[in-house]
């Protein structure tokens, strides 16, 4: 008789210890290049706010203590004085000022955009013989730098005796080539044509369809131009110096220049908090214009 014999396990081995997984050496490039970077940042942010902090400590000083005391410090505070001085000296004529330069850098902006919005528009959505030779023309005045263009725009205006009035400088200022191309690049890519036929067949006329349809769909573009624009006029100095000789028709750059420049009579503690108080209304624009910003502008330039 047979017997089966099962067989005997042999000896059992031990799990080996699990070894301690390394992290590969490449993982610890990202980490090193996010800390330069930030570094990096962190320079060029302290760079351009140096100024910045200057135009701030500056502002507090008095005469005396903004050239004998360390710049980017605070010597003996003289704010209160200084701001009271600048709304009071020559009768209160730096209000004057402020007031024209928003005039000029926020008629000049809401003009020019609504151009630009138009011309964007119409060479965008439609064809027309010369389009291109148009557009053409459009880059080349976005290449044009703006000082080449104040000594033309002087002769034109005396040939219309509007030299030393605010359509000196409001009637430039209502003219964005760059506008115009900005408005162009967004409408061809955000704009629909399907939308634009749809309300055409509903029987929109096409300012109708421009202004209900092309607008809202373009505002974040529109805000852009806006603020380009309005930065622009505001900081224009060369055109209002050549084209207004009345000083009530000052913008705030060309008045503290003009007060930077008087030997007689020196304002540099002036100049300096009028520097700081003309910047608060560019300051408010963007905070309060920021909102209406989308990445759809930056999406519309990139498939362009």
């Amino acid at each position: 008789m047979t017997t089966l014999t099962t067989p005997t396990a042999g000896p059992t081995r031990e799990p080996a210890p699990e070894q301690p997984q390394r992290e590969p050496k490449g993982r610890t490039r990202p980490v090193r290049s996010q800390v330069l970077t930030t570094a990096f940042l962190f320079l060029v942010a302290t760079y351009f706010l140096m100024p910045v902090w200057w135009l701030l400590v500056s502002a507090t000083k008095s005469s005396s203590d903004l050239f004998g005391s360390n710049g980017f410090w605070f010597a003996d505070w003289n704010l209160g004085a200084n701001l009271r001085q600048l709304f009071t000296e020559d009768d209160g004529i730096f209000l004057r000022w402020v007031f024209n330069s928003v005039l000029y850098a926020v008629g000049g902006g809401v003009f020019a955009t609504f151009l630009a919005a138009m011309a964007g528009y119409g060479l965008a959505k439609y064809n027309f013989r010369g389009r291109g030779a148009i557009f053409s023309v459009i880059l080349g005045a976005v290449l044009i730098p703006t000082p080449m263009l104040a000594l033309p725009i002087y002769l034109m205006l005396s040939k219309v005796h509007l030299v030393d009035t605010v359509w000196a400088v409001l009637l430039p200022a209502a003219v964005s080539p760059f506008g115009v191309f900005l408005a162009k690049t967004y409408a061809e890519a955000s704009v629909p044509d399907e939308l634009i036929e749809a309300a055409r067949l509903d029987g929109a006329s096409e300012f109708r369809i421009f202004y209900t349809i092309g607008l809202r769909i373009m505002s974040p573009a529109l805000v852009t131009i806006f603020l380009f624009q309005l930065v622009a006029v505001w900081n224009n100095f060369f055109l209002p110096l050549i084209t207004l000789n009345n000083q009530h028709l000052w913008p705030v750059t060309l008045g503290l220049n003009a007060w930077n420049g008087d030997l007689n009579q020196p304002h540099a503690n002036l100049v300096v908090v009028g520097a700081l108080v003309s910047v608060i209304p560019l300051v408010a624009a963007f905070w309060s214009l920021q909102r209406f910003w989308r990445t759809d502008l930056v999406a519309g330039g990139v498939k362009a």
